[in-house]
């Protein structure tokens, strides 16, 4: 099973090269240094919440409210720092916040018993209303220039948003394969009464779960609020369907107990490059979710036959 989740990231990056091969072929200005800014810095915070939903997959549960959650915590990120608060508690607010939103989440879902799907369901639809509400649908604006993080930001010569999406993979990355809780996590999504009768505490390793979702879903959501001047105060559209995709076109199996995180981050930067090598080759950006569900039933398909002849 270790050598069919390599084998999917070292797919997914042949096909992130290959886009931008036969992108930069047909149009030379694709390898444009704003354009590649845009596609690994631009879309560093969903590589970043994926690496989240991969974990919440891999135990095999689901987040379906992850797009209004980041929606969520980006305006209060956002609020505060038009309100003159210090730009430490701006970065940090999103990130508190969204621990303890998942983790609630995490609670009914571990300790309740309640599915992950009607918990997200319900959380999905309260987050949408209040953010409308709260906020009247009025952008937020006049953001203070040293609030922009993504935007400004670089460590090491390389914008923040990408230090911080590998950063975060490559450290999440080794907590799944050499920690307790990795292998727990991995456990609990393969057969949570076989964890349970080998020791695992299954309500405390999904609480740890949700709890460490919402701290990506935090930095995804500080990074979306700090990568342009105006921060909209609505849920990006289809985002948590990109996210969740991402998870498992990078190799996260859907039914849970197997996949990685890098594979995720691998797929983010892939529905990027395809979304913007399809502007530059003159085709209409909305071919980019029929290819994005074409990969989905191929990936799903594939792992289904999988565990068929695992099993």
């Amino acid at each position: 099973m270790a050598g069919m989740r390599h084998g999917q990231e070292i797919v997914v990056a042949l096909a992130t090269v290959a886009i931008f091969a036969a992108a930069s072929l047909v149009n030379p200005r694709f390898l444009l240094e704003s354009n590649l800014n845009t596609i690994f810095s631009g879309n560093a915070y969903v590589a970043i919440a994926a690496i989240g939903m991969s974990l919440v997959i891999i135990s095999g549960n689901i987040d379906v409210s992850v797009g209004a959650v980041i929606g969520v915590l980006a305006t209060i990120a956002g609020t505060l720092a038009v309100r003159g608060y210090p730009v430490w508690i701006c970065w940090i607010a999103p990130i508190v916040a969204g621990m303890l939103t998942t983790t609630c989440m995490g609670a009914l879902v571990a300790y309740a018993r309640i599915p992950s799907i009607v918990v997200t369901l319900g959380m999905l639809s309260i987050l949408r209303g209040a953010l409308i509400t709260v906020t009247d649908g009025v952008w937020i604006t006049d953001l203070p220039q040293e609030f922009l993080l993504a935007r400004r930001m670089q460590f090491l010569g390389l914008p923040a948003p990408v230090v911080l999406m590998v950063g975060l993979t490559i450290l999440t990355a080794l907590i799944m394969r050499h920690s307790a809780l990795g292998r727990a996590i991995y456990a609990v999504g393969g057969n949570a009464e076989a964890a349970r009768s080998a020791g695992i505490r299954v309500p405390r390793t999904l609480l740890a779960v949700f709890a460490l979702h919402g701290f990506f879903a935090g930095v995804a959501a500080l990074l979306f609020a700090t990568q342009l001047q105006v921060i909209q105060s609505s849920v990006p559209s289809g985002l948590e369907l990109t996210i969740i995709t991402a998870s498992v076109i990078g190799g996260v199996s859907i039914l849970g107990g197997s996949g990685t995180v890098i594979g995720s981050t691998l797929a983010a930067m892939l529905f990027a490059a395809i979304g913007s090598s399809l502007i530059f080759v003159n085709v209409s950006a909305y071919w980019l979710k029929a290819i994005v569900g074409l990969l989905i039933l191929a990936t799903v398909l594939a792992d289904i036959a999988r565990r068929g002849r695992v099993e």
